[in-house]
């Protein structure tokens, strides 16, 4: 089965329960309700999420062939295969199994493992040497797992992205470990790290690189949420698309967030002018203007959609913070750009 594209299902999923609330609150309630369940119908009647299929298109900045072979080095979990048809429109069962090779939970409506980790993952290997085995050292991690790793003297960073789904360490078969690293530090996307050993750290967080001399960890450089960012779940959209964003690199909770963001698009004359506030819907139940977050999970599946209007070009996402519990923590931060593309 073909899992239309994520943001896709995401609307699905908002549009059901909104619907029908809608639905129950009009005056002309019988009438109303057999209409939207006609509609609904025709809507479903091809058993996928949406009937309608939107128009085929990449997603990420750094993309591969859609096919890509990965294989656990300690589970033996293995995958090889195509996992996306098209451009844009993600397989779910191979989605699932790709999951298992780097331990990341999966749900249909929600997995641990970013598609962007998946997609750069699979550029490298296209750019490499296409249809290597990767093979997969350490993917996902439990936050608690990555405290253990820590305690036990690991260089396992304190807001390590593996907690996000969004690293891994790994090797390319065939593809020299500093090759791959030098590689990607040349590429200015992503984080790299290489210990002068047979595996190199990949992720998709802030463009960054070190060796085993310059990690930081052990030096405190996140504590206090210093190092706390943002980001999307694509890179690029379409008017009317949702953009669901999470919080990354937390060390130190509860972090206190304002309800409200801010769309900022890149290049403006005026800034101010073109700058659109928006109140999100966050996945932890909010009733004030400044929010308290206890968890990473809690400070996940953040949801906006896409006004209609919106102009295509290049934006970023600003999020506020309330208060000062931590003095290091940066008073805001913006997600990485992303692209609107014309409708």
């Amino acid at each position: 089965m073909v899992l239309r594209t994520f943001a896709q299902y995401e609307f699905c999923r908002f549009l059901l329960p909104g619907g029908l609330m809608a639905v129950a609150q009009i005056n002309n309630r019988v009438t109303r309700v057999f209409a939207f369940m006609g509609f609904m119908t025709a809507v479903l009647a091809s058993g996928s999420w949406c009937a309608e299929e939107p128009k085929d298109m990449g997603r990420y900045f750094f993309s591969g062939d859609g096919n890509i072979t990965v294989f656990n080095e300690n589970t033996k979990e293995a995958f090889s295969g195509p996992y996306r048809r098209g451009l844009g429109r993600y397989d779910e069962n191979a989605l699932k199994q790709i999951c298992r090779v780097f331990d990341a939970p999966f749900e249909a409506s929600r997995m641990e493992l970013s598609l962007r980790l998946i997609e750069f993952i699979d550029y490298l290997q296209d750019q490499l040497d296409r249809g290597a085995r990767i093979i997969i050292v350490s993917g996902y991690r439990k936050p608690a797992y990555n405290t253990r790793l820590r305690d036990k003297g690991y260089l396992a960073a304190k807001a390590s992205l593996h907690q996000y789904g969004m690293a891994a360490d790994l090797k390319i078969e065939g593809v020299r470990p500093e090759s791959l690293w030098h590689y990607v530090r040349a590429l200015r996307f992503g984080g790299t790290g290489y210990y002068h050993g047979q595996v190199v750290h990949i992720d998709v967080g802030p463009a960054r690189y070190w060796d085993e001399t310059t990690s930081g960890v052990g030096t405190g450089i996140s504590d206090g949420n210093k190092l706390i960012g943002m980001v999307t779940d694509y890179d690029v959209y379409k008017p009317g698309m949702t953009v669901t964003l999470r919080f990354i690199r937390m060390t130190a909770f509860p972090v206190h967030v304002a309800s409200e963001f801010s769309l900022i698009r890149q290049g403006a004359p005026d800034e101010v002018a073109e700058r659109r506030t928006f109140i999100p819907a966050f996945h932890a139940p909010q009733g004030n203007r400044c929010m308290g977050f206890g968890n990473i999970d809690e400070m996940s599946d953040i949801k906006w959609r896409l006004p209609m209007d919106v102009k295509p070009g290049r934006y970023r996402i600003r999020a506020c913070f309330c208060d000062d519990s931590w003095p290091d923590m940066p008073r805001q931060i913006e997600t990485p750009e992303f692209e609107v593309a014309t409708p």
